[in-house]
């Protein structure tokens, strides 16, 4: 246990400033789906599609391939450090020369030839977090869990806040709800027709302050460009930069193919882009899911590779993979089984959308397992596994996407998300178990994970009249979970006390 505990420790430290902070960044969620119509906001919804996959670009896996590097016996942390930000350095200089120089043809591609703005400021965005990535992936080797929290947090404060002053108190006042007597001087602040501008250019200015907030990591950088020491992580690293790729088209490519692919008129008196922005609010009901998720993903990749040499090491991960599954499943039916609540989050013009949130929850957990799964690839070196699911992933995305959305809309979407997850987590532990046998728990997880679905299904589909009631069925249905994990792992949790 003491191993378990010990990831646990660190999925806190760093998943405070995930959990926390993207819980932060949440609140505009409510903020955004009622200041701007879905239209809007699919705006932003589609051109963070685009950024999505070229995030991963910008870092072609380098971050992974330090982990790997800096953690080897015979290496020095801090050379690897300097050769790793060297090459992100300049990489990074290329390639937002390519955006920046040819952000007006972007812009006509994507369809806004009139906002070339947007493409200068979300390729400055993509620079710096390009820049950051490796001094924050220096802070997890250097366990200052507190430092990467605390930065963390201050960026998505900053970014929260300024966007509730410029489209809640600026937007009020310069509207006359209230402060009367500050308008004329707001009115040279705020500009409503600048709409969702502003979500991109403070996202800019919030990511322009993490240069200063890791001055001291970026002062000990040193230029060291050496091809020839960089050349085996880059032959790490690739694979995981199409893994990336691919596993981004999973993640985000059907809020590009809702807006192409969407018949017009699909649902009436909505546009493509709408249902773009509907089918993204509602995505993000899916959040505690994904904050699990990525809080998880932030400890477990350090963690996996140095207790890699344990011996009872494929013990800890099977054990690290029921607790996980466990959880998430909670969290399955918990928000499933109290959508009407939460939907209180969005705007009601959203909420034609949230039969997809139980699906995309359900999908995204068997995304954490799946990202449980790839230790062993990544502790046997053989990354191209990755790259090979990621990419068969892709194309499964891909083609239900094209075959669904056309017959069910987002709702296709989400089908195809889940059968996209389930699938590349089915054949990573196949593939899993001949090359680096770990002893999950196979028929263990499985029965929480059809108890669930059970439950949600039972939530969604029993019916009750009064709300209250509803309420008090929906908690029960969650008890009923939380009993059966205690009558089942309750002895062994007691005896490792």
């Amino acid at each position: 246990m003491s191993i378990a505990k010990k990831l646990v420790g660190q999925t806190a430290a760093y998943g405070l400033s995930s959990i926390v902070g993207r819980a932060l960044n949440y609140l505009l969620v409510p903020v955004y789906t009622r200041v701007f119509l879905p239209e809007e906001y699919g705006i932003v919804s589609y051109l963070y599609a685009f950024v999505a996959f070229f995030n991963i670009v910008y870092t072609y896996g380098m971050e992974t391939a330090f982990f790997r590097f800096a953690n080897r016996p015979e290496a020095d942390p801090e050379a690897v450090y300097n050769r790793v930000l060297s090459a992100i350095l300049v990489s990074t200089a290329v390639f937002t020369g390519i955006l920046l120089l040819f952000s007006d043809s972007i812009a006509h591609f994507i369809g806004y030839p009139e906002h070339r703005e947007y493409i200068v400021w979300l390729a400055l965005v993509l620079a710096i977090d390009a820049l950051v990535a490796i001094p924050f992936a220096w802070l997890r080797h250097q366990n200052k869990a507190i430092k990467f929290a605390s930065i963390k947090l201050s960026n998505i404060l900053i970014t929260v806040g300024a966007n509730l002053l410029f489209l809640v108190v600026f937007r009020q006042i310069y509207e006359g709800e209230y402060l009367q007597s500050l308008r004329p001087l707001v009115s040279f602040l705020y500009n409503p027709d600048f709409g969702v501008g502003y979500i991109f250019l403070i996202n800019l200015v919030a990511n322009a302050l993490l240069l200063p907030m890791l001055w001291k990591e970026l002062r000990i950088f040193r230029f060291r460009l050496d091809v020839e020491q960089l050349k085996p992580m880059l032959t790490y690293a690739y694979p995981l930069l199409f893994m990336g790729l691919a596993g981004m088209v999973n993640e985000v490519i059907d809020r590009i193919l809702l807006e192409r692919w969407l018949p017009e008129g699909f649902y009436p008196g909505t546009s493509n882009m709408a249902a773009v922005g509907i089918y993204s609010a509602c995505y993000k009901l899916a959040i505690f899911m994904t904050l699990t998720i990525q809080a998880f993903r932030y400890a477990a990749e350090p963690f996996f590779f140095s207790q890699a040499q344990e011996k009872d090491s494929p013990q800890a991960f099977a054990m690290v993979m029921k607790w996980f599954v466990v959880f998430c499943a909670f969290i399955f039916i918990f928000i499933s089984a109290n959508l009407e609540v939460f939907a209180h989050f969005i705007g009601p013009e959203y909420h034609d959308g949230l039969m997809v949130v139980p699906v995309l929850l359900l999908a995204n957990l068997f995304l954490g397992v799946y990202y449980n799964l790839t230790v062993w690839f990544k502790l046997t070196d053989k990354t191209y596994f990755g790259t090979y699911i990621s990419f068969g992933g892709a194309a499964v995305t891909i083609l239900f996407n094209l075959l669904l959305i056309p017959v069910l809309g987002y709702m296709g979407s989400a089908i195809a998300t889940l059968i996209c997850y389930f699938g590349m987590a089915l054949v990573c532990y196949l593939l899993g178990n001949r090359h680096y046998p770990i002893p999950y728990p196979v028929g263990n997880i499985t029965s929480y994970v059809l108890l669930a679905i059970v439950l949600v299904v039972a939530a969604l589909y029993v019916p009750v009249e009064n709300f209250w009631l509803r309420q008090v069925y929906h908690l029960t249905l969650c008890g009923v979970f939380l009993a059966v994990v205690w009558f089942r792992e309750g002895r062994y949790l007691l005896s490792k006390k």
